[in-house]
């Protein structure tokens, strides 16, 4: 490698930002209308992503097209690669180097690209922590979908108990202590992590910073050491080591194992539970999924991995099934209008990171004009001592006024990208109205100014 003498500003400010990374993450670097790659980075992704690895000045490199860079992207992360993305945050000049910034690190667990994901199934990051004591450990696992905001803790009393849950839950990354790698590293797909973000203290500190609380025992985690050791070691290395905006984790839920019925990883797989070696069609989650939204179809998977022990809750849930197929008509009016809300977990996660665009905009209008004609379907369904129905209208919440801001702002069909503009309706601001009209008419607009401006001063020329 050059020395740091010979390299050139650019290469200089290249450097810095590539020293302060994991020697395992491959730097997108933006160049104008390319991200490039150099040195080892360059040599790693080139096969990947079968682009030419050339040289200049003796440095590998190799580059991507920025407008195509979500593709070679999601290559690269296939390959079980991190990605950290290097944005150019001033405007070039003459005789001064561009000022650049990682703005992001993206890694298996946190793509929020829609068309990389599968929508009925959760893009889990995953963290272990063991605790407890040599005759009575406790291995804490925490679970967070950077992509909808689900973040839940649970306890196990064995290690066989913990891989089965993993085997459930098949995350995209599982985080482990530094100091644990001895005891937890025959975990699949492990990868070490700086263990001072799982200390009791510090994950602690990190958990109650993220939430704005003083205690956690509000979440119903009241002596789960283990557990938030693994919650805070998950949301350090999301909001530290990855730079996400993590706004959107608004809360931990607990799942108790106690309140499921445990299917070891064998018999999940012996049962064709989720997954079949003949195609999904021929698994239990085929037979059963006859949901309407992405939401549904990834909570028909989480219920069938864990089903409930709880009698009376089974009980309740079937009773309003009954109730709905009894009344077919309501039950179509129900699917159809469910048919046209989108993925709002996932649109207003984008939106809360700031990498949503005018369609995750519109996703969410059309969605939530369809609440008002689902809560007056569930209502008028004749099952009026249904505490279960009641809970779930309580939760379904309408958002007139967002609605109506959103309708009277965004265009039919606004573009993909921000940067094409024509996202706000005409009218809608006068301000912006006028700034259109210069941008559409400038030689008028120009002339007027020039008139009203000699009438004001009374100078002809």
């Amino acid at each position: 490698m050059a020395g740091e003498k010979k390299l050139t500003p650019m290469m200089a400010q290249y450097m810095a930002m590539r020293r302060s990374l994991p020697d395992d993450i491959l730097l997108l670097y933006r160049l104008g209308d390319f991200y490039e790659m150099f040195f080892e980075d360059a040599k790693a992704a080139a096969g990947i992503l079968n682009v030419a690895l050339t040289k200049r000045n003796d440095i590998p490199m190799c580059g991507v097209p920025h407008h195509a860079a979500q593709g070679y992207i999601a290559k690269l992360i296939k390959a079980n690669k991190r990605v950290a993305i290097a944005e150019q945050t001033t405007e070039p000049q003459p005789g001064k180097i561009v000022e650049r910034e990682i703005a992001q690190i993206i890694s298996a667990s946190t793509v929020d690209d829609l068309s990389l994901l599968d929508d009925t199934r959760h893009n889990y990051l995953a963290a272990v922590f063991l605790g407890g004591t040599t005759k009575k450990p406790c291995l804490g696992l925490a679970c967070a979908d950077h992509t909808t905001g689900e973040f839940t803790v649970s306890e196990f009393a064995d290690q066989q108990q913990l891989e089965d849950e993993l085997t459930r839950l098949s995350p995209s990354e599982l985080l482990i202590p530094e100091d644990q790698a001895k005891e937890l590293g025959g975990l699949p797909n492990s990868l070490p992590y700086d263990s001072y973000a799982f200390l009791s203290d510090q994950a602690l500190n990190t958990l109650k910073d993220q939430f704005k609380v003083q205690s956690l025992d509000g979440f119903g985690c009241s002596g789960m050491t283990a557990a938030l050791s693994a919650a805070g070691g998950a949301l350090h290395y999301l909001t530290f080591q990855l730079r996400r905006n993590c706004d959107h984790l608004k809360a931990l839920s607990v799942r108790n194992v106690a309140d499921f019925v445990l299917i070891d990883s064998a018999s999940q797989l012996n049962l064709d539970l989720v997954d079949s070696r003949s195609g999904k069609q021929h698994t239990l989650l085929g037979v059963l999924d006859r949901t309407s939204t992405p939401m549904g179809a990834r909570k028909l998977r989480d219920w069938i991995l864990h089903p409930l022990r709880d009698l009376s809750e089974l009980t309740a849930r079937l009773d309003l099934v009954d109730s709905l197929l009894s009344e077919p008509y309501l039950l179509t009016k129900l699917r159809d209008s469910l048919k046209k809300i989108r993925d709002i977990e996932r649109t207003t996660g984008r939106l809360s990171q700031g990498s949503g665009n005018a369609r995750d905009l519109k996703s969410l209008q059309v969605s939530l004009e369809r609440i008002p004609d689902l809560k007056a379907d569930l209502s008028s369904l004749p099952s009026a001592d249904s505490d279960l129905k009641s809970q779930i209208l309580d939760l379904v919440q309408e958002f007139p006024g967002l609605v109506e801001t959103l309708q009277n702002a965004l265009v039919d069909e606004p573009p993909a990208q921000l940067r094409d503009g024509g996202i706000i309706r005409d009218g809608h601001s006068e301000a912006l109205d006028e700034l259109r009209d210069a941008s559409r008419s400038g030689k008028q607009w120009i002339a007027e100014m020039q008139a009203s401006e000699r009438a004001r001063t009374g100078i002809d020329t």
